[in-house]
């Protein structure tokens, strides 16, 4: 009987394993077309507010005349639909052997995307220029914040600049002044906001992806596609419980304190007296239930890497596809950076280094390496353990020492006296 079941309950998985392998089938095979209909439909909704809002001009503050309310809110969308056309467009070029690229709707559709995101390119490459070079120059981040001067004129001052009669804070303080009165201060203002309010808004979209796209990848190709097929192949052929011999070990032990319990309520009277036969029997039920259980973690140990090794695929598409996006998320943990206080950057600092290359540091790297071996199905190798943490720690606290003396003594050089005075 329960021979019928088992195998019932194996055809209704089958089953159903077969049922999921066709519909995420029919899904990738109509993906090139889906994806370029949807770029379509975003290029075509840049295009509906080209020529009801914007005098079939460009979505831009220099083709109308409206306020910074308004312009931020059309530039939001223009955002948001050039960045699904860009997403849809990589998935269709990588999708579209597929399908044959000779019908003329699908040319005809890639010609008006081409059509409209074309106007927008030179736009992209001002921004990204303009992002370079508040990277490269030592320019204020932010109005009324801070101001991070090049720490090299600071160390050297006669190098980059004449001695005066007055002081050089005078002079900035002066030409900030002349630049706050002058008659396109406002125009830049509104452009710099603009400029950082996209900026911000692409860096946390695409952070945001980042670590989505990963998951959902390992999770949903875990359940619906990795473990159906490992569960099968393992079934179809006889395999090993354990696929390590600290599973072997952890489910001996499990059993022996299981039979040592039974025997202790007995002899304590707090559980009928059995026979040996029933001791027996009892014993062999935890076995099988404990086999069970083991065969279920070799399973989903097995389908850990797998499923892993195509989340890593899928963030190195992300990666790779989103390039500007990067520039721009190096720009904004740059502006974050920089917009810390001396004492904040000193506190980020020593809380890195005491946690990863600290003295308390090695507790935490043996239970992370365990529970990575653990997670992979590997055991755990004291041997290598030990060896990684004492060499990769050691490693990493040279390179951040490395990096206090050579960068941060120029970046800012009162961060690295209150990174000493907090340090001693």
């Amino acid at each position: 009987m329960k021979n019928f079941l088992f195998i019932k309950n194996s055809d209704l998985l089958l089953q159903k394993v077969s049922e999921y392998w066709e519909v995420m089938k029919q899904w990738f095979i109509n993906t090139p077309e889906r994806s370029l209909a949807q770029a379509y439909e975003a290029a075509q909704k840049i295009r509906n507010i080209e020529i009801e809002h914007f005098n079939c001009q460009i979505i831009a503050a220099t083709s109308v005349n409206e306020t910074p309310n308004v312009m931020s809110y059309w530039q939001s969308i223009l955002t948001q639909n050039l960045t699904i056309i860009k997403l849809r467009l990589a998935e269709f070029q990588s999708s579209r052997s597929l399908l044959e690229i000779s019908n003329p709707v699908l040319l005809n559709k890639l010609q008006f995307i081409d059509e409209v995101i074309d106007k927008y390119q030179q736009q992209t490459v001002i921004i990204s220029n303009i992002n370079k070079q508040s990277i490269s120059q030592p320019k204020p981040i932010r109005i009324d914040s801070e101001i991070y001067q090049n720490t090299s004129n600071l160390i050297n001052p006669s190098s980059n600049q004449s001695i005066g009669f007055l002081p050089s804070s005078i002079g900035r303080t002066i030409n900030r002044i002349t630049t706050d009165f002058s008659p396109q201060a406002e125009a830049d203002f509104i452009r710099n906001y603009h400029i950082s309010q996209n900026r911000t808004r692409t860096s946390i979209r695409f952070l945001i992806l980042l670590i989505i796209i990963p998951l959902l990848t390992r999770q949903l190709s875990k359940e619906f596609f990795v473990s159906p097929i490992v569960e099968r192949v393992r079934s179809q052929q006889i395999t090993p419980i354990f696929i390590n011999s600290e599973m072997e070990e952890e489910a001996f032990k499990e059993l022996k304190i299981f039979e040592e319990k039974l025997k202790f309520q007995t002899l304590l009277k707090k559980a009928p007296i059995l026979s040996s036969e029933e001791i027996e029997r009892n014993i062999k039920e935890k076995a099988i239930e404990i086999a069970q259980e083991f065969r279920w973690k070799s399973k989903d140990a097995i389908s850990n890497i797998f499923a892993d090794l195509i989340s890593l695929v899928a963030f190195a598409l992300v990666v790779v596809n989103g390039k500007k996006e990067i520039a721009a998320i190096k720009s904004f943990i740059d502006e974050i950076i920089f917009g810390l206080s001396d004492s904040a950057k000193a506190f980020v600092i020593i809380l890195f280094t005491d946690i990863f290359v600290g003295f308390h540091s090695p507790h935490g790297w043996e239970v992370i390496l365990e529970g990575l071996a653990e997670h992979l199905g590997v055991a755990a190798n004291e041997s290598l353990i030990f060896l990684f943490i004492a060499t990769f720690p050691v490693i990493l606290d040279t390179v951040v020492k490395y990096w206090i003396f050579r960068y941060l003594s120029r970046l800012s050089p009162s961060a690295l006296a209150t990174y000493k005075e907090m340090n001693e």
